[in-house]
C-alpha cells in the first residue's frame, strides 16, 4: 500500500498527426512531449492519456514508433485509453506500432485488458476503450472497488440533465448517473478540448483539455489521508528536444 501521495498527471486529445502537428511545431511529438515534461516537473507517478492521443489511426510508422521511444524513454507509467479518433481496430497504431511494447506502457482494451491495477500504489484504472468509430456507452459497466484509489477513464461526451427527445446529440454519451455509478475517486474524460469540471457531480469528473488549446494538464494528488485534490497545470513550454 502506498505510503506516500500518488500523483497523476491527466491529459488527453493529443491528436498527435503528420500534417496537423507540423503546422503548428516543427517538432512532431511536441504535444507528447510537452506533457511529459509537464508530468516529470510536478513529479507525476502516473500519466493518464484519455482518448485520442492520435488524431486517426492511419499515422506512419515512423511517427508511431518515435512515440513509442519518447513514452517508454520516460521514468513514469503511462495508461492510454483510446478515443473515438484511434480505436483498438485491426489497424490501429496500437496494434500496428510499438507504442504498447515498453514495459511502462498500458494501453486499455488493447488484450482484453480493461482494467489495469498497480499493486504498489493500490490503484486501479480502468476504462471502456473505443473498438470501432460505432457509439457506445463510455461509462458502462462500472468495475466493484478493488483497490485503495479508483480511476475510471472515459472518451465521450458530457449531457447534463434528462435527455430532451426533440434535439440531436452526439455519440458516445456520459451522464451524471454514470459518473455516480462509478464511485470511483477520480473520473479522467477526454472528448473535449477545452478543459471543463463536471458541476455537482458525486465523483469529482474532470475534462483535461487538449495540449494545444487548454495549455494545461491535471494534476491530481490522492493524500495518504484520502482526500482528493486536483488542479491545472500550465504546460512546461521548454526548449523543444
Amino acid at each position: 500500500m502506498a505510503e506516500n501521495e500518488i500523483v497523476v498527471v491527466h491529459s488527453s486529445d493529443l491528436h498527435l498527426d503528420v500534417p496537423y502537428t507540423e503546422a503548428q511545431h516543427a517538432d512532431l511529438l511536441y504535444p507528447i512531449r510537452v506533457v511529459l515534461r509537464t508530468a516529470q516537473a510536478v513529479g507525476a507517478d502516473l500519466v493518464l492519456l484519455a482518448g485520442d492521443v492520435f488524431d486517426h489511426n492511419r499515422q506512419p510508422l515512423s511517427l508511431i514508433d518515435q512515440t513509442a521511444r519518447l513514452v517508454g524513454d520516460s521514468d513514469m507509467s503511462v495508461v492510454i485509453l483510446p478515443g473515438n479518433h484511434d480505436p483498438l481496430t485491426p489497424d490501429s497504431v496500437y496494434r500496428r506500432g510499438g507504442l504498447a511494447d515498453p514495459n511502462n506502457v498500458r494501453v486499455i482494451g488493447l488484450h482484453d485488458e480493461e482494467s489495469i491495477v498497480f499493486a504498489e500504489w493500490d490503484l486501479e484504472i480502468w476504462g471502456n476503450a473505443h473498438l470501432d468509430y460505432y457509439d457506445m456507452s463510455p461509462l458502462r459497466d462500472p468495475r466493484p472497488r478493488r483497490t485503495r484509489w479508483q480511476i475510471a477513464a472515459a472518451h465521450g461526451h458530457y449531457e447534463k440533465g434528462p435527455l430532451d427527445p426533440g434535439r440531436l446529440y452526439g455519440s458516445w454519451l456520459i451522464h451524471d448517473e454514470h459518473i455516480e455509478a462509478t464511485g470511483a475517486d477520480y473520473v479522467a474524460l477526454g472528448h473535449w478540448n477545452r478543459p471543463f469540471q463536471v458541476p455537482d457531480a458525486a465523483v469529482p469528473a474532470y475534462y483535461s483539455g487538449s495540449p494545444d488549446l487548454a495549455k494545461t494538464v491535471n494534476v491530481v494528488r490522492f493524500g495518504v489521508d484520502g482526500t482528493v485534490q486536483v488542479h491545472r497545470e500550465p504546460l512546461r513550454d521548454g526548449e523543444e528536444q
